[in-house]
């Protein structure tokens, strides 16, 4: 899954950067309203988390714009401010939850993945599961019928998209722009690299799943029989 930061205090954003990748989220921060607003209309983020109190386009404006434009990602107003007129504003306009700053690791990471089942999402705590494969994203080892292996975080990224995508074709540019961020120069071989590295572990694993690709459109999870 992955986060859009937007956060004028760079330290903070850093921290939460570091913090969000070691739960092994996709994590990009940008640091003023209109750099946000930017990334954010680029429709590949799971979960916002936008400061309230920002120079030029704050917190609000920002997010007002989205839900005015039909943008309706999930977002998580960060907080320093008391004033609650500020914090009901922010639900007015849209937003999802709020966290008033100092907070700890664990509630910020439970509001998170609150957010995400509001949204509908499956939130995997203890596992995504497609066919007779497991993924535990948060160890980053894939299982079958009793046998296990590790993948590294690309492998594990890709993998989660594609079961999270319920059986639906990916395409290469949603992979890339999932993976890697949408202004990324990352070329298809790339994923295609990916995609192979994941098929040799599923056979490997003896997995009924396979990775089918629909060509000049995408790929799709499959279980065969």
């Amino acid at each position: 899954m992955r986060i859009l930061i937007v956060e004028d205090e760079e330290y903070l954003a850093e921290a939460l950067t570091q913090i969000l990748k070691k739960q092994n989220y996709s994590v990009d921060a940008v640091h003023d309203g209109v750099t946000g607003l930017d990334y954010a209309q680029s429709g590949i983020y799971d979960l916002l988390l936008l400061d309230i109190m920002m120079p030029g386009l704050d917190g609000i404006g920002l997010l007002r714009t989205l839900r005015q434009q039909g943008v309706a990602t999930p977002a998580i107003f960060l907080t320093a401010k008391g004033d609650t007129s500020d914090m009901v504003a922010g639900l007015d306009y849209g937003a999802d939850d709020y966290i008033a700053k100092p907070f700890s690791t664990e509630e910020l990471l439970a509001r998170i993945r609150a957010a995400l089942r509001r949204k509908g999402e499956v939130v995997p705590e203890d596992g995504l599961r497609f066919g007779d494969i497991e993924l535990n994203t948060a160890n980053l080892r894939l299982s079958c019928q009793g046998k296990e292996m590790k993948l590294n975080l690309k492998e594990n990224e890709l993998l989660e998209l594609l079961i999270m995508r319920k059986q639906g074709v990916t395409s290469k540019e949603q992979i890339i722009e999932k993976l890697w961020g949408f202004d990324s120069e990352v070329e298809y071989n790339n994923v295609e690299v990916y995609i192979s590295f994941l098929r040799k572990k599923l056979t490997f694993l003896g997995s009924s799943v396979r990775i089918t690709t629909i060509r000049g459109v995408g790929y799709v999870l499959e279980v065969t029989s």
